[in-house]
């Protein structure tokens, strides 16, 4: 009895991993950073954590301002971006970022989001962008979650 108890305890832990994507709510979502609405899901943004509500954004710009800001970072928590062309949440340590002044983004920052190169490739508006790496994005610490 004793045995089941605690495999139970264990495979519980073990399958918690990180917490996942919240859904976005375009009609009623304001950005933590800026609070201004969040009306288009390709840019968005959000960050995670156990126990906690989601914090969305509305530009990458908007969370890596934020994340810069972070005296400290929540223990268990994971940044997640839109892939622009899929609008599927990614994880943003892994995503791929492309630098696009040709596109206005919610707050001017010209930063969108992919899962990856392919996705990023079949993106047209990612077409002629300037890649740019999740620690040019979010400096050296990197996005929460980052490495995990």
């Amino acid at each position: 009895m004793k045995r089941a108890l605690l495999l139970t305890i264990v495979l519980a832990a073990c399958a918690s991993g990180p917490p996942a994507p919240a859904a976005l709510d375009t009609k009623n979502e304001s950005c933590a950073w800026c609070r201004m609405a969040i009306s288009e899901a390709r840019f968005a943004g959000q960050i995670v954590a156990p126990s906690e509500e989601a914090q969305f954004f509305d530009d990458i710009g908007c969370l890596a301002h934020f994340v810069a800001g972070l005296k400290t970072r929540t223990p268990g928590a994971v940044a997640y971006v839109a892939d622009h062309r899929t609008r599927t949440w990614v994880r943003a340590g892994a995503a791929v970022y492309t630098e696009v002044t040709s596109l206005s983004t919610p707050m001017g920052s010209h930063l969108i989001a992919h899962a990856d190169a392919a996705s990023r490739d079949a993106d047209p508006d990612a077409k002629g962008g300037r890649p740019r790496t999740a620690a040019e994005v979010f400096g050296p610490g990197g996005p929460p979650g980052d490495g995990q």
